[in-house]
């Protein structure tokens, strides 16, 4: 299963117009520029199947993917930084959640940590809003490449001690942890 053949499917603002799929479902939540577009071209082994980009608040749109018939992942707009109005992001948030608490094809909800950085303040915020809706989530270290090999155990141990559930060190130009995050998806698919 170490190559999935993936393609793009749809972008939805809002529930209504999310594909019609029976497949388990993983949206991706982080901040803009975390990478969760090089984690899908990463999995994917397609560097041009989600766009990526340098000014963050790119994504606008929930934007379906599907790996192999196997599971669907949803990339998000992230949060934390994006140059749009008020009401712009007051919608956004209310279509998001809505998506987030309705949508029944979403088997567990990745959150996306960037290895270089502390967790942010909106990353808490994010997790205590997953938390309290009791929410399947687990967590993805992005750019670990970044991160000297002898401290990288350090990193994930701390994002550990701050949020529950499981945690995988990511790293899309590496490509090294995609067999096992693949492995990982497939598992909760199965479940």
């Amino acid at each position: 299963m170490n190559q999935l053949n993936a393609k793009f499917i749809i972008s939805a603002e809002k529930l209504s117009q999310c594909p019609d799929s029976l497949y388990p479902e993983f949206p991706l939540l982080g901040r803009s520029n975390v990478g969760k577009s090089s984690f899908i071209n990463a999995l994917a082994n397609n560097k041009k199947l989600a766009k990526t980009s340098n000014t963050p608040g790119k994504t606008r749109l929930i934007n379906f993917f599907n790996f192999s018939d196997k599971f669907m992942i949803a990339d998000l707009p992230g949060y934390g930084y994006a140059k749009v109005s008020k009401e712009a992001q007051a919608r956004w948030q209310k279509y998001l959640e809505e998506y987030l608490l309705k949508r029944t094809q979403i088997k567990s909800l990745i959150q996306f940590i960037d290895a270089r950085h502390d967790i942010q303040k909106n990353d808490y915020q994010m997790r205590e809003w997953v938390n309290a809706h009791q929410l399947p989530i687990f967590t993805i270290i992005t750019k670990i490449d970044f991160i000297p090999k002898s401290k990288r155990q350090k990193v994930i141990a701390e994002v550990k001690s701050n949020f529950s559930g499981d945690v995988l060190p990511f790293s899309s130009t590496e490509r090294r942890y995609c067999e096992e995050t693949i492995e990982y998806l497939a598992d909760l698919c199965n479940h």
